[in-house]
């Protein structure tokens, strides 16, 4: 009864950008935090980076200064903005969200997107 869809992701070249987005819907009171996660194959997923409620933001070493997460509270959406790109960022996106339920989606939760692939050519 709640849900998070990613887009934005897709093929491009080394040095590009890309914008990722991610929405939540669904029974929803209020949402903690969310975040961008990332696989790549063969390996573990990973923090990219997050984003609370109040603003607060949490980025890997490997991709400050280059990424930027923001987020718009009255659409319950997330955004990456990755920009110089490079090869290694190749993996699979993942968005996260800690969000208090309403109705009949009691507590706190921890939901996770389908994720969207983020391919980056040398």
């Amino acid at each position: 009864q709640v849900q998070l869809v990613e887009s934005g992701g897709g093929l491009v070249q080394a040095g590009g950008s890309l914008r990722l987005s991610c929405a939540a819907s669904g029974r929803i009171k209020r949402i903690d935090f969310m975040g961008w996660y990332r696989q790549a194959p063969g390996k573990q997923r990973d923090l990219v980076a997050t984003i609370t409620s109040g603003g607060p933001t949490n980025y890997a070493d490997s991709v400050k200064d280059r990424f930027t997460i923001s987020r718009d509270n009255a659409k319950n959406t997330v955004y990456l903005q990755m920009n110089s790109l490079n090869p290694e960022d190749t993996a699979v996106y993942f968005c996260k969200a800690g969000l208090v339920g309403s109705g009949s989606v009691v507590g706190y939760l921890e939901v996770w997107g389908q994720g969207t692939l983020v391919t980056v050519s040398s």
